[in-house]
């Protein structure tokens, strides 16, 4: 499914603004001149007249100064003051029956795999066996990492993150969704996924594939030729 010209320019004008964000942020957080903290926060007005623009487009009311408040707000000192892209760890967990376990989302009623925010303190794979586990109540032994996903390149964030996917296999446990975090969650078969199961176009051939034992090498995005022009 390929998106359109006016997503595709959505997309693109909002990877531009959070990257203005982000170069502005980082800089705040180092510099101690006062000429480049001015020059800095120039550019933070910039990057939020960019975002409050595409807000206003899809019917959103925030002004420029909603998005350089909670911008300045979240500046650090130094090195934790470095803006990253925030980081993501998915689960494709599978059982015996060739099955995959999604979770309906509650605020936006979609399904999907389980997700969460990597978490400081645990690696990357404790993380996938800790949301697996809150989520759904489904003990999980991660196999194999499938890919790194940018999710402002796929179209699915309006910031700078990373998704890791792994594939897991069940282990235990019983089926019992996390009441705030889920609004259900079950074993479906790769022809009878729930409907919405958001992003199964991308996904869902290569995790049933790996479901029934297939190794991969994890994928990644390939770099682009002009980052910044074709945003191709």
């Amino acid at each position: 499914m390929q998106p359109s010209e006016s997503e595709s320019r959505d997309a693109q004008l909002a990877r531009w603004s959070e990257s203005l964000a982000a170069i502005a942020r980082t800089g705040l957080a180092f510099t101690q001149n006062l000429y480049e903290r001015e020059r800095y926060e120039e550019v933070l007005h910039v990057a939020a007249d960019i975002k409050s623009t595409l807000e206003e487009e899809r019917g959103l009311r925030r002004e420029q100064a909603h998005f350089v408040q909670e911008w300045m707000d979240n500046i650090g000192e130094g090195i934790p003051g470095y803006i990253t892209p925030k980081v993501a760890i998915g689960a494709i967990v599978g059982n015996d029956r060739g099955e995959i376990l999604l979770v309906k989302r509650p605020t936006s009623g979609v399904w999907l795999y389980p997700t969460g925010w990597a978490d400081v303190g645990y690696s990357a794979a404790e993380v996938v066996v800790k949301e697996v586990r809150e989520e759904t109540g489904i003990e999980a032994e991660p196999v194999q990492l499938l890919g790194v996903v940018d999710g402002m390149r796929m179209g699915f964030t309006r910031f700078g993150m990373y998704l890791l996917l792994f594939h897991c296999r069940a282990v235990g446990g019983e089926l019992t969704p996390h009441p705030l975090e889920t609004d259900g969650c079950g074993w479906f078969t790769r022809h009878q996924l729930p409907i919405p199961t958001v992003g199964a176009e991308w996904w869902s051939q290569r995790a049933f594939a790996a479901i029934d034992g297939e190794s991969f090498a994890a994928t990644f995005d390939a770099p682009r030729v002009s980052p910044w022009r074709d945003g191709e």
